[in-house]
């Protein structure tokens, strides 16, 4: 399915804001690890927090492929700016998708504009990718939920205004994730958000642990209205969000590749351009060739969820496939710089810190593994 011409000038003005902007100011950025405000306010005027929400609340309102699109130019410019919008872009689509009318007007215009920008919170310190293992508990009372827990390695957590919270609201559900409810939370009182955690990559935005000490919810913050529906709601979301990391992982690969085609030609060994090396020429030729498989896997789950079908297989494959591909080859590219690959004054050393966040985030890759092989066998039982 192509884009609409609509969504293609999207597209463009996403690359033309990467190319113009930011791919050479990144530096100032990522290694003293601040927060790219300047940025973030032109992608807020730009319309790009808006992406998934709909028009009549003042959002952009494309198609999963072309946000995917929007996704890969981004993460080709600076992978941190695709994670900006990337949870945020979820809990749109999960507002959207299944808010109450009183939700998506409270919500939804000022997520398009970012004014509110919002953040997914589902793992849990020692939890990991167990969903169904998670502890943090919202208690019903007569006027809403008393929260306590905690969340761990929330992207943009110091700077959202909305946390779209996967908690237990009924201890006694078996199996547990019938239990389980998405919570709209503002910041206040009882909600504490740690200091930013350290990382390898993924720098200037934030990862922070969130900690609930009898925090108060109202009963309306619950996503839809209706209690321990969070399960399917988040398992939906996180088809969105998992082919935004695949898009992500996309993006850094090309970036690494286009590094590896224009260095290969620049630098010359023995009297030729590096690429005429057969060894160099096939790491060429196949990190191209893989960059083009996880892209049309990635086309292919987007394109599924748009014609409204189950795409969590898809999204799993398209996230397993182009992350692993997105490490490949921003290793390779590295291998064709040669030295100058393991020196900050290239951009690849960032390309190789930043692609393992794809691998180990929105569910691990032996996490993608499972739901891959338990859908296989849904889908195809004798």
């Amino acid at each position: 399915m192509a884009l609409t011409a609509d969504e293609q000038d999207m597209v463009d003005l996403v690359a033309d804001f990467i190319d113009q902007r930011v791919r050479g100011r990144v530096r100032e950025f990522d290694e003293p690890d601040v927060y790219p405000e300047e940025f973030i306010e032109e992608m807020k005027k730009l319309g790009f927090f808006g992406l998934l929400v709909p028009a009549e609340y003042g959002g952009v309102d494309v198609s999963t492929a072309c946000f995917a699109r929007v996704t890969e130019e981004l993460a080709r410019g600076w992978m941190s700016l695709a994670g900006a919008v990337g949870g945020h872009s979820v809990i749109s689509y999960l507002i959207r998708t299944f808010g109450t009318d009183e939700q998506k007007s409270k919500y939804l215009p000022k997520m398009a504009d970012g004014t509110i920008r919002a953040t997914m919170a589902l793992t849990e310190p020692g939890g990991g990718s167990d969903l169904q293992g998670m502890r943090t508990y919202a208690a019903p009372g007569e006027d809403g939920f008393t929260l306590n827990g905690s969340k761990t390695w929330i992207s943009n957590a110091a700077h959202s205004g909305l946390f779209g919270l996967l908690c237990i609201t009924d201890r006694d559900a078996s199996p547990a994730h019938k239990g389980m409810s998405v919570i709209l939370v503002e910041p206040g009182d009882g909600f504490l958000v740690s200091k930013k955690l350290p990382k390898l990559g993924y720098r200037g935005v934030e990862a922070c642990e969130l900690v609930f000490d009898n925090f108060k919810v109202p009963a309306e913050a619950v996503l839809g209205g209706e209690p321990n529906e969070g399960w399917g709601h988040m398992m939906r979301g996180l088809e969105v969000g998992r082919i935004q990391v695949a898009s992500r992982a996309l993006g850094v690969g090309q970036a690494a590749l286009d590094a590896a085609v224009k260095y290969s030609q620049e630098r010359e060994s023995f009297g030729k351009p590096i690429w005429k090396h057969q060894s160099v020429g096939n790491l060429i030729a196949d990190m191209a060739t893989k960059q083009a498989a996880a892209r049309l896997l990635t086309v292919d789950a987007a394109e599924k969820l748009d014609r409204g079908e189950r795409a969590d297989m898809e999204a799993g494959m398209a996230k397993l496939f182009a992350s692993e591909t997105a490490m490949q080859i921003a290793l390779d590219s590295i291998r064709v710089h040669g030295g100058y690959g393991y020196s900050k004054e290239y951009d690849v050393e960032r390309y190789f810190r930043d692609a393992p966040l794809m691998i180990v985030g929105e569910g691990t890759n032996e996490i993608q593994r499972n739901v891959i092989a338990a859908q296989m066998i849904a889908r195809n039982k004798i």
